[in-house]
């Protein structure tokens, strides 16, 4: 049988920690093989001083080197075995200039992107990939594109044994929100009722405990990124309820013996 490995498709360098260096660091721990496919460089992040695409200071090439930095520390705390670059151009964010860059991610045809992607399959043989949903979390396009491109790439290859979309059950978004004004932190927003992944749709609950500390040094190795992360803010109770457990929705199980309800992506496989 093939080592047990798990890959995780993600748009930029920084995505990795937040919905998945929980299992990423706990599967290592474990001695499972951890795969980490990066989209695009992040060029449309925070340059020096804070500088934003379009204004002075902002070197999309300096962006991106340091990120790319950044992202190999992150890795580092996480203990992933294997970190593969796409190497395609950030978007940005929905609505921004970037996204009508021809070089841009978002425009990639997804067949293009999958061929490079499903290489990657064939030479890592993961029974486990995980990455967004059809809305990439949060309507982000590059997201939306790591998305399509991940599902053509286990469609067109079929190694995957199981495929997962990352999730934030609404449960856990509301009890982290008022934890945060329990404790007198000041919030810029509120969510909405239907801000999160409806809980009867996640299929997989990980305890993630473990990996909090390593965690928040993966998000914190993304200093450039800083004023995005607004995790980085809460207060230490919130961080640990934040980031104790990870939650997917399973899309594709090929394994007979896998639960309707998980605690391990890998249940059923070992």
């Amino acid at each position: 049988m093939d080592q047990l490995t798990l890959m995780a498709v993600h748009a930029h360098p920084d995505d990795e920690v937040l919905s998945t260096g929980g299992i990423l660091a706990r599967y290592a721990d474990e001695g499972i093989r951890t795969i980490l496919v990066t989209c695009t460089n992040g060029e449309q992040g925070d340059g020096a001083n804070g500088a934003k695409p379009g204004e002075d200071g902002h070197d999309a090439a300096q962006v991106a080197q340091q990120r790319l930095t950044e992202l190999r520390e992150s890795a580092a705390h996480l203990g992933i075995t294997h970190v593969e670059l796409l190497g395609y151009q950030d978007s940005g964010m929905d609505g921004w200039e970037a996204n009508h860059d021809p070089a841009a991610f978002w425009n990639t045809p997804v067949e293009q992107a999958a061929a490079k992607l499903s290489a990657l399959m064939e030479k890592y043989r993961p029974q486990v990939v995980v990455t967004y949903d059809e809305n990439g979390g949060y309507g982000h396009p590059d997201h939306i594109q790591a998305h399509r491109v991940a599902v053509a790439a286990t469609e067109a290859t079929g190694i995957p044994d199981k495929l997962y979309y990352t999730a934030i059950p609404r449960s856990a978004m509301r009890r982290m929100f008022e934890t945060m004004k329990e404790s007198g932190v000041e919030l810029d927003f509120e969510p909405d009722d239907d801000f999160g992944t409806p809980d009867e749709l996640i299929t997989s609950v990980v305890d993630a405990s473990s990996a909090v500390e390593r965690k928040m040094k993966a998000l914190r190795a993304h200093a450039s990124q800083g004023d995005s992360i607004f995790v980085l803010r809460m207060p230490e109770e919130t961080q640990h309820l934040a980031f104790s457990h990870e939650a997917f929705i399973r899309v594709v199980n090929k394994v007979e013996d896998a639960p309707d309800h998980e605690d391990d992506l890998f249940a059923g496989l070992r």
